[in-house]
């Protein structure tokens, strides 16, 4: 059996996805592995140059007619492993050296880990925040109100959300340089284990984009697997190469809220579109007086999304 199928969703990202790929060929040839591209109806060029590498041996290649967002289009490419683990990998990061037989053999000597990440950096070697905790009432309430921003709060209250390492209000933060469990990691470096996939099934289609990967977690921690953050290795990881920003805010509040619609008790949805709601009236706030006018519309819109 192959070790490791390694699948990529690409949605117009044709240059970015290039660099992906010739990283994965560069870093990662001693692999047993197989790569599995997915594009979503891509119009900026990707589709004609995936033809040409799908010729290419252990590169599988599927073109949808339509944008099947993260969940839907990853479901089609794990449906083609046949491995022991499968990795997702967005089209927006790449590899700087080598390390995924390093990281396979980590999951061989922890079979309770079913799923894990590894570090995210940005391009300048900063560290990137990833990964988090579910998104309780109180969390969803620390993050919306910029609580678990305040220094040093942040260890404290496990957020949702993470802030980034670069919040210049935040000195000291060293919860990205140390290997511990968390209750989800972000679906940009995505490590499963096929046995867990088969067990738990696949990604949730109702998920468009955004916290599709914190279902997953909660249903693999639900049936007793760990979830793991392993900063010991670490990609590059650009962010945002397939959307806008204001996008990628609706999709997330929908992606909570239909988090909350199927995990959590009846009661709790109403007071969660309270703190939505009033997080997006303090943002309005506090990003008029930062004079970032775009960001301050983009949650005025969102006060009246459903």
């Amino acid at each position: 059996m192959t070790k490791l199928t390694i699948i990529i969703i690409s949605y117009n990202t044709k240059n970015l996805l290039k660099k992906c790929i010739n990283s994965i060929e560069k870093f990662c040839k001693s692999t047993n592995s197989k790569l599995v591209i997915v594009d979503n109806a891509s119009t900026d060029g990707s589709v004609a140059y995936l033809k040409k590498i799908g010729k290419r041996k252990n590169i599988s290649i599927i073109l949808n007619k339509q944008n099947l967002g993260f969940a839907g289009a990853n479901n089609l490419g794990i449906n083609k492993a046949n491995s022991e683990y499968v990795l997702l990998l967005n089209s927006d990061t790449y590899f700087k050296n080598k390390f995924l037989g390093e990281l396979t053999d980590w999951m061989d000597k922890n079979p309770l880990a079913g799923i894990s990440s590894c570090g995210l950096s940005n391009q300048d070697g900063s560290i990137q925040a990833t990964g988090g905790y579910f998104p309780s009432l109180f969390k969803v309430a620390t993050w919306m109100l910029f609580i678990d921003d305040i220094p040093y709060l942040n260890n404290l209250i496990k957020p949702f959300h993470p802030h980034s390492p670069k919040n210049p209000i935040y000195k000291g933060d060293h919860q990205y340089t140390k290997k511990k469990q968390l209750d989800w990691v972000t679906g940009a470096f995505f490590l499963m284990r096929k046995k867990m996939i088969n067990e738990i099934g696949l990604f949730d289609e109702n998920y468009f984009m955004y916290t599709e990967e914190t279902d997953y977690c909660y249903r693999a921690k639900k049936a007793g697997w760990q979830v793991w953050f392993l900063p010991t290795w670490s990609i590059v990881h650009l962010g945002g190469a397939s959307g806008n920003q204001e996008r990628s805010f609706q999709l997330e509040y929908k992606g909570v809220k239909r988090f909350y619609k199927k995990h959590y008790p009846r009661w709790q949805y109403p007071l969660l579109l309270v703190f939505l709601k009033l997080g997006s009236l303090v943002r309005i706030f506090v990003f008029s007086i930062l004079l970032d006018r775009k960001t301050a519309m983009i949650y005025q819109k969102l006060l009246l999304y459903d």
